[in-house]
């Protein structure tokens, strides 16, 4: 059985949502729930890609976004993306405080306003501001014994963009939940959507899966995934998706095994079984075949950091 599509005929938009690059908007469910509609840009693979994202978060066990597959029908055509509740509360002051806001509070001369090349955006300076006795885990997430506090969460985090190939966790997205009643907590992951190799042509992936050419193997490619993270040491350089969690994982080595163990856990045939859950008209054979071997092939490399 596919996961659904659901079909939004009669929403209202009534909030545009600035945050992004892509076409968002809000509006009130029949339940009275705010949800957030992004479009996914055409033939760019970024609605499957959350989708599959956000079932890879629920079998690790991290707090996530929820996300569904979605067209939207306008008078113009129908538009194409995904669905989201919102994670805030719905109570007085209650907002998402990303973590470039967060960042320019405990760092000097922090650059909020740059999302992409930010080279104070660490993977120290980030797990410091999550462990900040302040910032409780996430609302409602029953965290397992391991996880201490948001830092180890992240861990997981970082653990998730290592296995999808997520470049783009950047200081828009991640952040912390504020409740003027109730205190400061970490927010569920969310924005996966530049992952599993979604914006590569078709032939390209078929050529990446047979090749014998090293250089042009599904294998070099998961190596070249950089991260939105850039060294201590080297500030010119990002990490690598892996190297941002080695390095979170050198701060929260037990939070670390247990993020290791969890993926350990899966099958990979279970991987293969959301990625052919995606209804066909969402994603063709070869994004399919390109994404779980992705998957596999990072999943080795994620365990051996703990061999």
């Amino acid at each position: 059985m596919s996961y659904p599509i659901i079909e939004l005929v009669t929403v209202e938009p009534i909030q545009l949502e600035p945050v992004g690059t892509k076409t968002k908007f809000w509006y009130i469910d029949e339940t009275g729930k705010n949800i957030l509609f992004k479009e996914g840009r055409p033939q760019t693979g970024e609605n499957w890609a959350e989708k599959v994202c956000c079932e890879l978060c629920r079998i690790l066990g991290l707090p996530h976004a929820e996300y569904d597959l979605a067209y939207w029908h306008k008078v113009t055509g129908i538009k194409k993306g995904v669905i989201t509740p919102s994670f805030v509360p719905d109570e007085p002051g209650a907002r998402l405080v990303l973590g470039n806001e967060l960042l320019a509070k405990i760092v000097d001369n922090y650059e909020k306003n740059k999302r992409y090349r930010a080279k104070q955006h660490t993977i120290r300076i980030v797990m410091a501001a999550a462990s900040l006795p302040v910032v409780e885990l996430p609302i409602e997430w029953v965290a397992p014994p391991e996880i201490e506090d948001a830092a180890g969460l992240f861990t997981g985090y970082l653990l998730l963009d290592a296995l999808v190939g997520n470049q783009d966790r950047h200081h828009e997205n991640w952040g912390i939940i504020f409740l003027p009643e109730k205190g400061v907590f970490f927010s569920p992951t969310f924005d996966h959507a530049s992952s599993l190799g979604r914006n590569e042509q078709d032939p390209t992936r078929r050529e990446m899966l047979v090749t014998k050419d090293r250089g042009r193997s599904v294998e070099a490619y998961v190596r070249r995934a950089k991260s939105a993270f850039y060294s201590t040491r080297f500030p010119s350089k990002r990490l690598m998706t892996l190297e941002a969690f080695e390095e979170a994982a050198k701060i929260r080595p037990d939070a670390a095994r247990y993020w290791v163990a969890k993926l350990a856990e899966i099958d990979l045939r279970k991987h293969r079984e959301i990625l052919d859950k995606i209804p066909n008209q969402e994603i063709s054979a070869p994004a399919r075949d390109f994404a779980y071997r992705m998957l596999e092939l990072n999943t080795a490399r994620i365990l051996q950091t703990q061999s």
